[in-house]
């Protein structure tokens, strides 16, 4: 069992998409409210495999026991229902989970080092790691 675990933009749930996805693209404001469709996925990332499957889908699995567990996302993410559903999941199921959301910033804003909320972010990470490391 790991240490600790980080979960940054993450999709708990292929089987029922998020407002979220409804909402925005990779950069932000799609431009349309159309509700998510439950019948649609994304073959790239499920393939043939049941949308419940716990490796696909972690939401379905048993949660209990998993270490310490960080989830970044940010107000306009694509994803960001998937880690907000997630990150309740793994409260109920008695982890250490703690969620940030960071406001106005597109899917994994993190990656673009011009932004001080990305270094941030990161530095959020760093931190996170080493303290859960050093027990």
């Amino acid at each position: 069992m790991p240490a600790a675990l980080g979960i940054f933009s993450g999709m708990g749930d292929y089987a029922r998409a998020g407002d979220s996805t409804a909402i925005y693209a990779l950069r932000g404001f799609s431009g349309h409210l159309d509700p998510p469709d439950p019948s649609h996925h994304s073959d790239a990332y499920a393939g043939s495999t049941d949308l419940k499957d716990p490796v696909l889908s972690p939401i379905y699995a048993d949660l209990h026991g998993l270490p310490p567990t960080l989830f970044i996302t940010s107000g306009r993410d694509i994803l960001l229902s998937g880690t907000s559903n997630l990150h309740r999941a793994f409260l109920r199921a008695g982890i250490d989970a703690r969620l940030v959301v960071f406001d106005a910033l597109p899917h994994a804003f993190w990656y673009d080092p011009r932004l001080p909320e990305a270094i941030e972010a990161n530095q959020m990470m760093a931190d996170f790691f080493v303290k859960a490391l050093k027990k």
